[in-house]
């Protein structure tokens, strides 16, 4: 059976100007005008779009499902105003649900009047004696109430540990673990449902799952992979490797597709655990968290490189990108430049990268998968990343235009329940991006959320995340107003502009991204509706 969809605006680079698309068995068929799709396709079943866009689906390359869905269902402090307000909404929460663990995520101190993280004590006056996690916003570091302290062995002795303040490094992974520990089976399942669901209702067809031991570990990969749901699952496992032999064993045990994901060289701006050359700037005496030196990337990266496994970090400061472009330079001088490139080596995050890396990093076929929506939250002169860096070092984080210049693929995700997984907000994030000249056009934004997540995946058919015949009919319907775009401007301001639709351009119009942003109607997947 051949469904055929009528009076759309269809985003193909095919054919711009379509208004009705063929699908049949999972593929596109055929694209074109109404008339001709009626006349050539008479016994179609007939949907009738009423003037909706119809674009690929999305893909996000960085994602948490069982976190995320844990604050989609459970205490989400990313709206907390101040610390007051944080621990305002913690008692509310820890009342409503008197019972069990209490997790949380997303609080963030920059942004509040008061700079002071909630402590120990403010946590347990909140909670009384029960174990209670909350994660700071970027899920580096950790407040955790007494009761919870106490189920983490050896925690008062581990790198990181403090008596009142949030934890970190070491410290931060133990107390996470056991507050995993008290989740349920059932509990895990209701968060991931969530997060899949969430996904599908924005128009996301397929996610990485970026896990790992010191992120859910085994058992909760496993039960994300064993889930039966319409959004696809691409899972990287973050565990360092030293030879080809390992690599290939902990695939098989894991079943995901490379090495790579959040295996953490260092941790984040916000936490100050990230790896810096020079000290913080409100911490200058420190310079951030080294997890992987150059050699212990390079082992992973060798090693992976021999099996043909696709490898890849977790690198977000300026001497934990230097460090993996050094390993990068070995693996290259020891197997070659094409037999690196072939593997699909990712780097997520990518913060602080110089133009001479850039540069090394696109000719050894380097990916690099980000989130724009890390300059919308925390860049421009006032934000976490001036407050942390200084406004000089600041305005480097990010550079999307620098990398895609250099020819490094881009990838666009969320990192969540770090950010928000809407990807209209990510692609105008990359196209207003507040540092002049790190903004992309909005063609190149959005591709990086569809084919550029994919080609990340290991997906490089040329036509899958495309609307063209031949290509998976992984799309999503949307109701938007009109098809305008934001535009990087000369200044790096964001400037409105018409997108020629005349066929001859062969540039497909986008929704116009300001503040109402198009509305997902339905969410199709190979042909099946997974949404809508």
């Amino acid at each position: 059976m051949t469904t055929l969809l009528l009076n759309g605006r269809v985003h193909s680079p095919a054919m711009p100007d379509a208004s009705a698309l063929a699908v049949r068995d999972g593929v596109v068929a055929w694209l074109g005008s109404d008339d001709v799709g009626r006349a050539q396709y008479p016994d179609a079943q007939i949907v009738d779009l009423d003037g909706a866009f119809v674009a690929p689906a999305f893909v996000d390359s960085h994602v948490h499902l069982t976190a995320s869905g844990l604050t989609l269902i459970g205490l989400d402090l990313r709206r907390a105003t101040s610390l007051r307000h944080c621990l305002q909404l913690l008692g509310d929460y820890a009342r409503a649900h008197p019972k069990g663990a209490v997790w949380g995520h997303g609080w963030d101190e920059s942004g509040w009047p008061e700079r002071t993280p909630p402590s120990t004590a403010d946590i347990d006056e909140a909670v009384g004696d029960r174990p209670a996690y909350l994660a700071r916003v970027d899920v580096h570091s950790a407040a955790a109430s007494t009761a919870l302290r106490r189920l983490a062995p050896g925690l008062e002795g581990a790198h990181g540990f403090s008596t009142e303040q949030p934890l970190t490094a070491d410290a931060h992974h133990l107390v996470r673990a056991a507050a995993r520990d008290g989740l349920t089976t059932e509990q895990r399942r209701h968060a991931q449902l969530a997060a899949l669901d969430a996904a599908a209702a924005l128009g996301i067809v397929a996610v990485h799952e970026c896990a790992g031991p010191e992120i859910g570990g085994l058992d909760d990969w496993n039960e994300v992979r064993g889930i039966e749901h319409g959004v696809e699952v691409v899972g990287y496992w973050g565990e360092a490797v030293s030879s080809a032999a390992e690599a290939r064993d902990l695939i098989a045990r894991t079943g995901t597709r490379g090495l790579a994901g959040d295996l953490f060289v260092d941790g984040a701006l916000g936490s100050r655990t990230a790896w810096l050359h020079r000290p913080y700037r409100d911490a200058p005496d420190w310079c951030g968290n080294a997890y992987l030196d150059t050699d212990a990337i390079a082992a992973h990266l060798g090693a992976c490189t021999e099996a043909r496994i696709t490898a890849g970090f977790h690198v977000i400061g300026d001497a934990a990108v230097g460090a993996v472009v050094d390993a990068f330079e070995r693996v290259v001088d020891r197997f070659g430049a094409p037999a690196v490139a072939a593997c699909g080596h990712r780097l997520e995050h990518l913060e602080m990268v110089t133009e001479d890396q850039a540069h090394r990093l696109g000719v050894w076929g380097v990916l690099a998968s980000m989130q724009p929506n890390f300059d919308a939250l925390w860049g421009g002169g006032h934000g976490m990343y001036a407050q942390r860096l200084g406004a000089e070092r600041s305005r480097s984080l990010n550079p999307f235009a620098l990398l895609a210049s250099q020819g490094v693929p881009l990838a666009f995700g969320s990192d969540s329940p770090v950010t928000s997984m809407n990807p209209w907000a990510t692609i105008r994030a990359a196209t207003q991006h507040q540092t002049p000249g790190s903004a992309l056009s909005a063609r190149a934004a959005f591709a990086a959320a569809t084919r550029g997540a994919w080609r990340a995946a290991g997906v490089r058919d040329g036509a899958t995340g495309t609307l063209v015949p031949g290509a998976p009919a992984s799309y999503a319907v949307w109701d938007a107003d009109e098809l305008e775009v934001s535009a990087p401007s000369q200044s790096g301001s964001a400037a409105v502009q018409r997108w020629s639709t005349d066929a001859r351009s062969r540039v497909p119009a986008l929704p116009r991204l300001d503040d109402a942003m198009p509305r997902c109607r339905q969410t199709v997947h190979r042909g099946v509706v997974i949404h809508g």
